[in-house]
C-alpha cells in the first residue's frame, strides 16, 4: 500500500510492546482492543497482525497488490474507487485501487487491516508506534504521504462480516468502571463520593498518552508520592484536581496520587470519545473486574462471523 494522505494521526499497530517498562518503553498498541481484534478475526489474521489505527479519519491509500481489507471501530465512511463499502467486512481490493477513508461520524478511532497484516520489522519484540518514544511503525513516526506499507498478496480470503447487531456502539456519553487503588486512602470520603457522584467532560487534551476530564476539583491529602510504575487506565489527580486516565502511551512511572483504576475494556472505550463528552466513574471490586474481562473474553472469541457470497 502506498499513502497518498496521511490523515489526522494514522499509526501502525500490532497488539503492543510488552516487557520494556524497565527500559522505559511505553506499551504502546491500539487504543480499543476490541475494534482491532475484530479487524483481525474477519481477515483470519494472527491475533498480533500489524494494522493502522485511524484518528479521526482522513486516510488515502492506493493498493500495489491484490489482497483483502477490512476497516473496523468508529463510523468513518469507507470508498474503494470511490465506491462505499461497508465497515466491519471483508472486501477484497486490487492493485491500483484506491482507498478513502473519511472522516468519523461516531467515535475517534478505526482499525484497517489488511489480509496476513503489514509487514513491518518489530522494534524491540513489536511493530506498535510510539511517537513520542520513536520506536515501531516505520522509523518510530506516524504515516506521511509516500510511506510504502508492506504487505503480501493474497487472492483468496473468505469475506466474513460482523452483523450490525453485534457491532459496538459508540456514544457521548460513558461509565467507567474503576477498581479502587491503595492510594485511594488519601482522598477523604467526601472527594470520594464528589469523584463518583460528579460528572466530567472529555477535555480537549486528550491522546493516546491520556484522556484529561474537567469537573468538580478533586482533593487528595497529599500532593504526590514517590514515582512508581504506571498500569493502563491509571487515574491520576495532580494538584488541580481534574483527574486524567492514562492510555497505552503512558509514562512509565509517575508521581501523582491515583485514586483507582479504569478496567481495560471501559479505557478502550473512552479512547473512542471525544471532547465534550461526558463521562461517569462507578466502584467495582477486582472479582468484578476478573469477571467482567472474563465475559467480555468470551464474547469476543465466540461471537460467530457470517460470511457474505460473491
Amino acid at each position: 500500500m502506498t499513502v497518498l494522505q496521511a490523515g489526522m494521526l494514522s499509526l501502525l499497530q500490532d497488539s503492543g510492546r510488552r516487557g520494556h517498562h524497565r527500559l522505559g518503553l511505553s506499551t504502546g498498541g491500539p487504543l480499543d482492543g476490541v475494534a482491532f481484534h475484530y479487524c483481525n478475526r474477519l481477515l483470519q489474521n494472527p491475533g498480533n497482525s500489524t494494522a493502522i489505527e485511524i484518528s479521526v479519519g482522513g486516510l488515502q491509500l492506493s493498493a500495489q497488490v491484490d489482497t483483502y481489507i477490512c476497516l473496523t471501530g468508529a463510523n468513518m465512511p469507507l470508498t474503494i474507487n470511490g465506491e462505499e463499502k461497508g465497515l466491519w467486512e471483508v472486501h477484497p481490493v486490487a492493485a491500483g485501487d484506491v482507498l478513502d477513508i473519511g472522516f468519523a461520524r461516531s467515535g475517534c478511532r478505526a482499525y484497517l487491516g489488511v489480509a496476513d497484516g503489514f509487514a513491518i520489522a518489530p522494534s524491540f519484540g513489536s511493530s506498535a508506534t510510539v511517537v513520542r518514544e520513536k520506536v515501531g511503525g516505520l522509523h518510530g513516526d506516524r504515516l506521511h504521504a509516500g510511506d510504502q506499507l508492506p504487505c503480501k498478496m493474497v487472492r483468496s480470503r473468505k469475506r466474513l462480516y460482523l452483523p450490525e447487531p453485534d457491532r459496538p456502539r459508540y456514544q457521548n456519553t460513558l461509565t467507567v468502571r474503576v477498581i479502587p487503588g491503595y492510594q485511594q486512602r488519601h482522598f477523604s470520603r467526601v472527594e470520594q463520593r464528589r469523584f463518583f457522584g460528579s460528572s466530567f467532560r472529555v477535555s480537549e487534551q486528550c491522546d493516546r498518552m491520556g484522556y484529561r476530564l474537567e469537573g468538580p476539583p478533586i482533593d487528595c491529602g497529599i500532593k504526590g508520592v514517590l514515582s512508581e510504575g504506571i498500569c493502563l487506565g491509571a487515574i491520576q489527580v495532580p494538584p488541580d484536581g481534574q483527574p486524567i486516565v492514562l492510555l497505552n502511551d503512558r509514562q512509565t512511572i509517575g508521581g501523582y496520587p491515583k485514586i483507582g483504576s479504569a478496567l481495560s475494556l471501559d479505557a478502550a472505550r473512552l479512547s473512542q470519545m471525544v471532547a465534550g463528552s461526558s463521562v461517569h466513574f462507578a466502584p467495582i471490586t477486582v472479582r468484578t473486574a476478573h469477571r467482567a474481562l472474563d465475559l467480555a473474553q468470551r464474547f469476543l472469541l465466540q461471537r460467530p462471523l457470517l460470511e457474505r457470497k460473491a
